[in-house]
C-alpha cells in the first residue's frame, strides 16, 4: 500500500506570467515546509511537475525540509495548458457565441489591467473555455480532456510504492481524487482546493483511497488561502 501525499502549488502570477509563484505563494510553500518538518512525515520518493510553480513550490518545501528526497521532476504532473486551451477554442467559440465573445473581450482588456481582480478569479468566459475543453466540443492542436485525464492515471500508475509526495496542480489533484471517489465532476474538487493544500490519497491494490482533502493547518490566517 503506498500513501500519496499531493501538494498544490502556492499561489501563481497573474494571467500574463501565471507560471511563477507570487510572493504569497512563496510564503505559503514556506510555511506549508516549516509544517511538515515540524511532523513525523517523511516521504520515501518526492516528485514534481516540471512547471516552474510546481517546482519552486517543491524547492521551498525541500529547503524546510532538507531530510527529505531531492524531488524529482516528472512532466507527467504538469496541470493543463490553460493558454492553449485559451488560443484554441476561445475564437471558435466566440464566433458561434456572440454573449460569450463579448464577456472574453472585457476579459482580455481587464487582463490588461495588473491590479484587475480578474487575475484573482474566475470568470464566466474562463468556465465557458474550460466547458467546452472538457465536452470536446471543437478540434484544436492542444492536449484534450480525455489525454489529459488519461495522463493523469499514467502518472499514477508509474509511482513507486511507498510514501510519495507529489508537488502538482489543482487539475491533476482533483483528478485523484475524482478517482477515488468515482466523482463525476473533478473540476468542482480542483476548484476547491487552496494554494499550498495537502491532500492525500491511498492506493492498495490498484485502487485509490481518499484519506484528507485540501488540509491548510499551516494556513491560520484567512489571508494567506486563497484559490488563484
Amino acid at each position: 500500500m503506498s500513501t500519496l501525499t499531493f501538494i498544490r502549488h502556492g499561489q501563481a502570477g497573474s494571467r500574463g506570467v501565471y507560471d511563477v509563484l507570487s510572493p504569497l505563494g512563496q510564503q505559503q510553500a514556506s510555511r506549508l515546509g516549516e509544517y511538515l518538518a515540524a511532523q513525523t512525515f517523511t516521504p520515501d520518493v518526492f516528485v514534481t511537475g516540471a512547471l516552474n510553480r510546481q517546482q519552486q513550490t517543491a524547492a521551498l518545501l525541500h529547503a524546510a525540509c532538507p531530510t527529505f528526497p531531492a524531488p524529482a521532476v516528472l512532466p507527467l504532473w504538469n496541470e493543463f495548458d490553460l493558454t492553449s486551451v485559451y488560443n484554441g477554442i476561445a475564437p471558435q467559440l466566440a464566433a458561434e457565441d456572440p454573449v460569450f465573445a463579448k464577456s472574453f473581450t472585457a476579459l482580455e482588456l481587464a487582463t490588461a489591467d495588473p491590479t484587475s481582480p480578474v487575475h484573482r478569479r474566475w470568470t464566466p468566459a474562463d468556465v465557458a473555455v474550460i466547458r467546452a475543453w472538457v465536452e470536446d466540443r471543437y478540434q484544436f492542436p492542444g492536449e484534450s480532456w480525455a489525454h489529459f485525464s488519461a495522463r493523469i492515471r499514467q502518472a499514477l500508475a508509474e509511482l513507486p510504492a511507498g510514501n510519495i509526495l507529489i508537488s502538482t496542480s489543482a487539475t491533476p489533484i482533483g483528478l485523484c481524487v475524482a478517482f477515488a471517489l468515482d466523482a463525476p465532476h473533478p473540476l468542482r474538487l480542483a476548484g476547491a482546493l487552496y494554494n499550498a493544500s495537502v491532500t492525500t490519497l491511498r492506493f492498495h491494490s490498484g485502487d485509490l483511497h481518499l484519506q484528507a482533502f485540501n488540509s491548510t493547518p499551516h494556513l491560520p490566517d484567512p489571508t494567506w488561502r486563497t484559490h488563484r
